[in-house]
């Protein structure tokens, strides 16, 4: 399939006089894709039931009339205040108490039930009108769940849907109780009326109790999201997609996958350095303007698998951003890089965010492909380039690798509820070992966790997983490589308790997780031969061999040869060295890399990308920094 390249645009934003001569340009550049749309409520319908159809018609004539492809945005995340006027506790309210207000964006509760009506009629209504339209190409449903933490609600819905959630579930008070253990601390209800959101309590609440309002609040945002995309589909044949964000857990997104067609996500990796991604200074001062060298990677490998193979990447950030603590300008062919990157991972479209820089309201300060003043901005240029270059190599798949790490968002609600250590949490865990393979040259495949095949792969790792799905621990049964889960794998039942037999209980092999420690960063646990264990320890008991041992004696891995616990969680460089004497076990082969130097295997070429600050050597040629380099195979 051939990549394309796109970028977001805001007609409402701009003269209609500056339409025709913006399509022109953006063709110029080689651009696809326009996305519009998904904040313009407003402007579609300025008071209930009176519609301003027009001017949207006219953009997308003047746009698809320019050769471009329009991705339509459904416009819930930006609700009119007329709305919120007619329905006030559309408003989510905060985990104190405290109503959200009008005046940004995402201003609604996924529980109140009303407006999701709302939303319906607003998409049945732009379907109607546009699902046929030859310039409409694709669907975006809503924009960024979760953004601004606004998926968890503890407003009076949310309290009444979350008590209809769990009778549905348990059906009597009875079983939830022991499902929850409320004979602990007096904690029985009678009814399920009784039962409130877990906030505002004196100390922690149940973590049964907060993981199950995290399940339900998932639950909510995937009706929410179907609502539209159940409409759309008897009114448009075009791909239904949402644009998922970085490091965003709160929802199950394979679960609001399942009901589209293409995962897509909003890329912004010098944000992220600063915003969310955890590193030494050091790191993230030798990685300022170049954002994480795996952090883009990871999750272009996630939303592969929450797009059951089709990704595309909805907003690339094209200059410095304006919603990060610090935000320092691209190193120049960093936008470059980020878009190869993207297609090597199997990514169909980049599309760049923004076309213009806006002059006004809270986004004024985020670069644009164009300047507010018309003139060209420097990412403008390297999007042109990689335009030019995608002639060169248009073919690009994902393929699969030989690695895979299985990734749950279940898992991260359950360790959120119950840490257990400060810096204990699930994300950092998966993505410690994903650095890990990378920092070996591998490429990686992400799998949700309820994989039933793991034919395909020589090493499997399945770290954090809260316990194993039964399609998954058939899987592993049958796996005649190596999978190395743990720590703190299948360790707990799905309610959050200890198993009897304890955990975890692996297909053939006898260990159980008897003792677990949480280790300050002053602290580590030591190996035999070298290397540490940080951040969390588990002691292991049975009769199944012992791979590897803490320098006191104690099993560090221990399993049979196929499927083996991990009893800690490895030191960056201590990870390393485990997972290359793993491959080295399983028959792949893997490579040291320098610096910022990362790879990336598809079937029609091997990509090599320099995150680094300085030039390096790879197959025979220098890689400046911020560069780009592959070999066909």
């Amino acid at each position: 399939m051939n990549r394309t390249l796109g970028v977001c645009y805001y007609p409402e934003h701009w003269q209609e006089t500056q339409w025709a001569s913006d399509a022109a340009r953006m063709v110029a550049a080689g651009l696809t894709w326009v996305r519009i749309g998904e904040f313009a409520w407003q402007r579609i319908e300025p008071a209930p039931g009176r519609f301003d159809w027009d001017w949207l018609d006219r953009a997308v004539a003047v746009l698809g009339d320019a050769g471009l492809k329009v991705v339509m945005g459904t416009p819930t995340a930006t609700p009119p205040r007329w709305l919120v006027d007619q329905m006030p506790d559309m408003i989510a309210v905060d985990a104190q108490g405290r109503p959200r207000k009008f005046g940004s964006r995402r201003h609604y509760d996924f529980s109140y039930l009303p407006y999701r009506d709302a939303c319906r009629r607003i998409a049945r209504l732009m379907g109607e009108r546009y699902g046929r339209n030859p310039h409409v190409a694709a669907w975006q449903i809503d924009n960024e769940y979760d953004c601004h933490d606004t998926c968890l609600s503890y407003s009076d819905a949310a309290r009444a849907g979350f008590q209809d959630w769990l009778a549905q579930k348990y059906q009597s008070t009875d079983a939830l109780n022991r499902a929850w253990g409320n004979v602990f601390w007096s904690m029985d209800y009678d009814s399920f009326d009784q039962i409130d959101l877990p906030n505002l309590t004196v100390t922690e609440p149940n973590p049964s109790h907060v993981l199950d309002f995290r399940r339900y609040s998932s639950d909510q945002v995937v009706a929410f999201n179907r609502v539209q995309v159940d409409v759309l589909r008897d009114l448009t044949d075009t791909p239904l997609i949402h644009n998922y964000m970085g490091r965003t857990l709160t929802f199950d997104h394979y679960a609001v996958g399942a009901d589209l067609d293409i995962a897509s996500w909003d890329s912004y990796p010098i944000g992220f350095l600063s915003d969310r991604i955890e590193g030494t200074e050091a790191e993230k001062q030798a990685f300022l303007r170049q954002g994480h060298p795996d952090n883009q990677a990871f999750h272009h490998d996630l939303y592969r698998a929450v797009g059951k193979g089709r990704l595309w990447v909805m907003e690339q950030q094209p200059g410095p951003v304006n919603w990060a603590p610090y935000n320092p300008a691209p190193l120049p062919g960093m936008v470059r890089l980020w878009s190869w990157e993207a297609f090597a991972h199997g990514a169909e479209a980049v599309c760049y965010f923004r076309w213009r820089q806006a002059p006004f309201a809270q986004e004024q300060m985020h670069a644009g492909l164009l300047r507010p003043d018309d003139s060209e901005a420097p990412g403008l240029a390297e999007a042109r380039q990689v335009a030019d270059e995608l002639a060169q190599l248009p073919d690009v798949s994902a393929g699969t690798a030989s690695v895979a790490l299985v990734f749950d968002y279940e898992s991260a609600w359950a360790w959120d509820a119950q840490p257990q250590g400060a810096d204990f949490e699930m994300f950092r865990l998966a993505f410690a070992a994903y650095r890990g393979l990378r920092k070996l040259g591998l490429s990686i495949d992400i799998l949700p966790p309820d994989c039933a095949d793991l034919s395909a792969y020589k090493l499997v790792l399945a770290p954090g997983l809260l316990t194993l799905s039964d399609n998954l621990r058939d899987a592993l049964a049958r796996f005649t490589g190596v999978a190395l889960i743990g720590p703190r794998t299948d360790v707990k039942t799905a309610d959050l308790t200890i198993p009897n037999p304890m955990g975890p209980n692996l297909p053939g092999t006898d260990v159980t997780v008897t003792l677990t420690e949480s280790i300050p960063p002053s602290d580590a646990i030591v190996l035999e031969g070298g290397g540490t264990f940080r951040h969390w320890f588990e002691g292991l008991e049975g009769t199944a061999a012992v791979h590897h041992r803490t320098a006191d004696g104690r099993p560090a891995i221990m399993g049979g040869d196929h499927l083996r616990y991990l009893a800690g969680w490895p030191a960056d460089e201590t990870f390393v060295d485990i997972l290359r004497t793993t491959c080295a076990e399983v028959g792949v082969a893997t490579q040291d890399m320098p610096g910022g130097l990362r790879l990336r295997e598809t079937p029609e070429a091997t990509f090599a990308f320099n995150y680094g600050a300085d030039p390096v050597d790879w197959q025979g040629q220098t890689i400046p920094a911020a560069g780009v380099a592959w070999v066909k195979r």
